[in-house]
């Protein structure tokens, strides 16, 4: 087995690397496609238990898979590249993928639903609605405008003296619709003033800490200028 790869599974399932002991189901393979298109890519090793120890694939059945899943079970379909490796008398599958440039990539479901996924530490998390309007905007050429009124300054005092919010917390203290915060949040993490955190109790919103509490007088987004009504202390 390369040097490479034995090093991928010491350092065990991350940001980058997920494990699958076997496909029993193409759409679960979907799902890791979406998450990994979704956010930086990443390298998917089938025939690795979860503690890292390998039990090989059991037949060609997997490459199958593997394709039906990138190909039927996502849209738009999933690029990848697949290579197989020896460990002894065992065979691993290597899945590369890529950062995807039409994003979001949805999976579907065993319900048939169709749902977009992201990678968040070792873990493919259902993407929210904020997000999904971050990826969305990202790829038109139509640009986004954005002004900051009474709502943004509320938030971004909230976050001064709070430090993270919650996508209800803002809609409720800002007082404004759904939609409303919707859009005013999936802006600010599209221009990277907010950084979106992703855990088990939900979503929250933090200033980037590169730039806290700094907000440009002006600011574009494919060649749309973004300009400031008010100005953020």
């Amino acid at each position: 087995m390369e040097y490479y790869l034995r090093k991928l599974i010491e350092e065990g399932e991350n940001q980058h690397v997920d494990f699958k002991y076997c496909v029993s189901d193409s759409r679960k393979i979907a799902k890791t496609l979406s998450a990994f298109s979704n956010t930086d890519g990443g390298r998917l090793l089938i025939g690795v238990r979860d503690n890292g120890s390998i039990a090989g694939i059991q037949s060609e059945e997997e490459i199958y898979m593997v394709d039906t899943a990138a190909q039927i079970f996502c849209r738009p379909e999933i690029t990848y590249t697949i290579k197989q490796h020896t460990a002894g008398i065992k065979t691993i599958l290597e899945v590369d993928v890529s950062r995807g440039t039409k994003r979001p990539y949805l999976a579907q479901n065993e319900n048939g639903k169709w749902l977009a996924y992201f990678r968040n530490n070792d873990q493919n998390l259902l993407a929210n609605r904020i997000l999904l309007q971050v990826w969305r905007k990202e790829g038109k050429n139509t640009g986004v405008m954005v002004k900051f009124g009474k709502a943004e300054n509320i938030l971004m005092d909230y976050l001064a003296a709070n430090g993270s919010i919650s996508f209800t917390k803002f809609r409720k203290t800002a007082k404004i619709s759904s939609y409303r915060a919707e859009s005013i949040l999936a802006n600010l993490v599209l221009f990277k003033v907010l950084v979106m955190k992703a855990s088990e109790k939900g979503f929250s919103y933090e200033l980037n800490p590169e730039d806290p509490m700094k907000v440009p007088e002006e600011k574009s987004f494919n060649g749309i200028q973004e300009s400031q009504t008010t100005k953020i202390p």
